[in-house]
């Protein structure tokens, strides 16, 4: 049979209305359009045809004779099963899996089922909890064999279910807040020493716990992500690990024999990735595991920068053209506007904003910082339609909300669309924050983006320097 409005072909009709035979396809964009029926005037579910001249109408306009009303709830629009629509078979399902005899605490699982059943899409949950593993959790919580604690879904032998959970139970107020890189963090330190030798694995828990484990820690209450900071901690830490092995294994030595021929003759041996090694050297100097090494910081490279036709170039475009999805635009403009990194700026919350009918400020550093046409224009477009806003809740509090309930949009999804783009980020943060040292005072700008003085410093400095070179080469000496 040949489907009355797309004209496809299928192997059995969905249902018949007016014009004829609907295919699935059909049926299901039909019944999941909402709107001002253009013959009465009613915001209700638009089933009719969609070439209608002013577009496609409520079911008594189009003469459709279904009630689509749920004869629980009253919503309007498809049923999902036996005649009930998908929000009401989702609290069926959940409150007979939550709240069942064997349930230890009823109070946290109806929080929990209120939560799921506000999704904008309860389809998605429904899809979501069909998994064996997701069921086996959720009744593991309900019987209360895993506590809703974070240490309890630590504790539990499961994967991508537990951190979704984890999340959704975050957003709902059942567990307080915990930053996710800080809890892995943790565990993988466990994990990376349990194979050590003692002569490595000690040196290396004290650097690990002692050194960075403490400073993120210290980071935890104002630091908006700490993606960064245990990136680059794992990467010191392996590296770290990798020399000691070596050491043993070559020189039969340890951290505290180890001599100062030995560390040059490893960074020399090897990837610039050798010289995060500084940071253990440093911290066995303070602790005395051994005083007698030293090594400088490694020698910068040239940092790559654009210029600023190219900046310029690239807003114009990210300001204008709408092909591209608005957040990847806003998330663009941030970095070339503002010199902000990616990893700050997928972890900016909506609280960073202000805003009225005339004025916008956004909070990047210690004060807010203006927010001028046309990019106060496409920030306020993106305010008003976020994306990832469809299942679980239908608030977040981040500006670029991420597909997991209470979480931000990670970072490598910005940086992949934008190299797509063709830009090239390291060097617009560099030209963005060059320029603006070149306007205005760099502590000034420190101040108002975050960044360190010493910083901002270093690239007015590296943007003088040639006019200097210039100067010096004209003036006799």
């Amino acid at each position: 049979m040949t489907c009355s409005r797309c004209g496809h072909g299928t192997p059995r009709a969905r249902t018949t209305w007016p014009e004829g035979r609907i295919c699935g396809p059909c049926y299901t964009l039909a019944t999941h359009t909402y709107g001002i029926c253009p013959g009465c005037g009613q915001d209700r579910l638009l089933p009719g045809l969609p070439d209608f001249p002013d577009g496609p109408t409520c079911g008594d306009c189009a003469g459709i004779p279904t009630n689509f009303h749920c004869p629980r709830c009253h919503h309007e629009g498809a049923f999902y099963r036996q005649g009930t629509c998908a929000r009401c078979c989702l609290r069926d399902d959940l409150v007979s899996l939550l709240l069942s005899d064997h349930t230890i605490d009823p109070v946290p699982m109806k929080i929990l089922i209120d939560a799921l059943c506000s999704a904008q899409r309860p389809e998605s949950i429904l899809t979501w909890k069909r998994s064996p593993k997701v069921q086996r959790l959720l009744s593991s919580l309900a019987t209360g064999a895993t506590p809703i604690t974070h240490a309890g879904l630590d504790a539990y032998d499961g994967g991508r279910e537990v951190d979704h959970l984890r999340a959704i139970l975050v957003q709902t107020g059942l567990l307080p807040t915990r930053d996710p890189y800080l809890a892995h963090f943790e565990q993988w330190i466990t994990t990376k020493t349990s194979g050590l030798s003692d002569e490595i694995k000690r040196p290396i828990t004290k650097f690990a716990t002692w050194h960075h484990l403490r400073n993120i820690r210290r980071m935890d209450a104002s630091a908006s992500t700490l993606r960064g900071p245990v990136h680059n901690a794992k990467q010191e830490i392996t590296q770290a690990i990798d020399f000691l092995t070596w050491l043993k294994e070559v020189h039969g030595r340890t951290a505290g024999t180890c001599t100062q021929q030995d560390l040059t003759a490893w960074l020399a041996g090897g990837p610039t990735t050798r010289w995060l090694i500084r940071a253990f050297i440093v911290f066995a100097h303070k602790t005395r595991i051994n005083t007698t090494l030293e090594i400088h910081a490694r020698p910068t490279r040239h940092s790559p920068c654009l210029t600023q036709e190219q900046r310029l170039a690239w807003l114009r475009e990210l300001l204008a053209d709408d092909r591209e999805m608005l957040s990847y635009r806003v998330a663009g403009a941030l970095l070339l506007l503002y010199a902000q990194p990616l990893v700050k700026i997928a972890a900016l919350p909506t609280s960073t904003i202000e805003a009225d009918e005339a004025h916008m400020t956004i909070l990047l550093g210690q004060h807010p910082v203006p927010v001028l046409e046309p990019f106060d224009g496409l920030l306020r477009q993106h305010l008003a339609h976020r994306s990832n806003l469809r299942t679980t809740t239908t608030t977040s509090p981040w500006l670029f909300p991420g597909r997991r309930a209470g979480t931000h949009l990670h970072p490598a999804s910005i940086m992949s669309r934008l190299r797509d783009l063709g830009i090239n980020l390291r060097g617009a943060r560099n030209r963005a924050l060059t320029d603006l040292v070149v306007e205005v005072p760099p502590p000034v700008v420190a101040d108002a983006l975050g960044y360190t003085h010493q910083a901002a410093q270093r690239h007015a400095d590296a943007e003088a320097a040639p006019w200097s070179r210039y100067i010096s080469a004209k003036i006799p000496h």
